[in-house]
């Protein structure tokens, strides 16, 4: 069973609670959102969904996003991949530098670290990111290894 089986429900009460229609175009980027196991860019599902124009695909994340559903993640170079949630609560990211998978992980041990340093830090920490990059080892491009 994949870890996203029954996300597709999620998505599209994201949509419905925030009184979005629920059109054939958002499903489909619902359902193709639903289906990824690796972090993905907007870009891509446009490629993947040529009939769904850009900006509804773009206005479906930003939808997702604003909902909790989908994370938004800074690559190593720069740019931002999107990936599907599945904790429902303050997380973290591993991203393979070599497939993409993304792993979302929370530990206390963490956000306790976190206390620590913000009482060093004049002001008040508002929020927080960490993501890691991973050689994840079960990629084909580290199989050999």
């Amino acid at each position: 069973m994949s870890r996203f089986e029954d996300t597709q429900p999620d998505l599209m009460a994201a949509l419905a609670s925030r009184g979005y229609r629920v059109t054939a175009p958002r499903r489909a980027i619902a359902n193709l959102v639903g289906n990824k196991q690796d972090g993905f860019s907007v870009e891509e599902l446009g490629d993947e969904l040529p009939w769904v124009g850009r900006a509804t695909v773009y206005r479906t994340i930003k939808i997702f996003l604003e909902a909790g559903v989908v994370c938004k993640l800074a690559t190593l170079d720069g740019s931002h991949i999107y990936s599907r949630c599945e904790l429902d609560h303050h997380h973290h990211h591993a991203m393979c530098v070599e497939c993409g998978s993304v792993e979302e992980f929370g530990t206390a041990s963490i956000e306790g670290l976190i206390s620590v340093i913000s009482a060093g830090i004049p002001g008040e920490v508002v929020d927080h990111r960490l993501e890691l990059f991973v050689n994840c080892g079960l990629c084909p491009a580290n199989a050999g290894e």
